[in-house]
Order: structure tokens, then sequence, then C-alpha cells
């Protein structure tokens, strides 16, 4: 018997965990990323519609009876050439407890090597890299075809918005962080990417949402 249902139609995130057969860690995550609309009560409990906990039931369902594709674990591949940022990035990401695999590179050489490998599902990268940049992998990831193209793309710079046009600017769906890095906004990016593709899978649309 439910303890803390205020009605049939209202669950609470442990309630979900409990009928979906997950953790409620990964509940959370689908809250805080849209996925799994919730609201919070008064005393700052989060409540979730049941109808909302049926569709994603439905769509879990098909996914399991081979509906629906797969869901492979969320690739993060960060390029970045300075090691001591390279770790820091690293410790951040990995402080985050997101259900991830961060992969990294050193270079845009290596980074395309590491995509080649496996196509990540978010690519993190530094703009001024020794040999290859950013600015060159990003351009010949967009020219590769076969989905790479629609790889979605972050980049960390220390550049200014001039010094970025001048060097042959950026796609236009490439997100720019300024260093020093807004960690709780690089932070709110991923965590809601990573809900989505926890509960409904990639729908290769390669946009953040």
């Amino acid at each position: 018997m439910r303890k803390d249902s205020i009605n049939d139609d209202v669950m609470s995130t442990r309630e979900v965990a409990e009928q979906l057969g997950v953790s409620l860690r990964t509940v959370q995550l689908w809250v805080e990323g849209g996925v799994l609309p919730a609201w919070k009560t008064a005393g700052g409990h989060r409540r979730v519609a049941r109808a909302a906990v049926d569709r994603l039931t439905a769509e879990r369902q098909q996914a399991i009876r081979g509906d629906a594709p797969v869901v492979e674990p969320f690739r993060v591949l960060l390029a970045e050439d300075e090691p001591e940022m390279r770790q820091l990035v690293a410790m951040v990401i990995d402080g985050w407890g997101l259900p991830l695999q961060l992969i990294q590179a050193a270079n845009g050489f290596e980074a395309l090597l590491r995509i080649g490998e496996g196509s990540p599902d978010l690519l993190i990268t530094d703009l001024s890299m020794p040999g290859m940049d950013g600015f060159r992998m990003i351009r010949s990831l967009r020219s590769f075809g076969r989905g790479l193209e629609k790889l979605e793309v972050v980049a960390i710079t220390a550049l200014s918005a001039d010094e970025v046009a001048e060097r042959g600017q950026l796609p236009e769906d490439v997100r720019i962080f300024t260093k020093p890095i807004a960690f709780a906004q690089l932070e709110a990016l991923v965590r809601a990417r990573v809900a989505r593709h926890l509960a409904l899978g990639d729908d290769g649309d390669g946009e953040l949402r």
C-alpha cells in the first residue's frame, strides 16, 4: 500500500521508480531533464502525474519488445590539449554523478580517431589546440556525413566573439562556453541530454534539449 500518494492521479518519485523498475536517481534525472513532468508540493516533495508515467511505461515496453532501439550508454568525448584543464573538466563531469561514458582526447586528430572508433553523443572541445584545432576538427566532422554532421558539439574557448569570427566562425548549432567555464550551465545542458537519452533514446535530430 502506498504511503505518500495524494490520490490515484499523482505519484511520488519513489513510486515512479518502483513502478518502472529503475533507481530513484534515474527518475530524478528524468524530472530534472524535463523528460518526466513534475511539480513540487508546499513541503518540497516532487509529484508526478500518473498519466505521464503511463506514457513513459508504454515507451519503455516498446523498447523491450524491440519496437524501439535499445538505448546505448550516453558517450561524451572531451577534447582538450592542456592536461590540467582536461583533468579539471573530467573531474567536474565525474562529480555530477551522471550515467555517462567519458572519453578523452588531447587534440583534434586524436578526437577524430576516437569518433571513428565509436560515435559519441556529445563532443566537448577546446578551440585552440596545436596541430588540428577545434575549428578544423568541427569543419571536418560537418563534412564527413554518415550522421557526424549532426554530432552535438560544445566548444570551450578563451577567445572572444570577434576572435572566433576571425578564425572562420563555427556552425550555428555549436554551443560556445567561454573560459572560465560556467560549469553549472554546462551541467544543466548535459544533464538534460542524458535524461532524454535514458528515457527515450537518441532520436537523431542532432539537438540538445
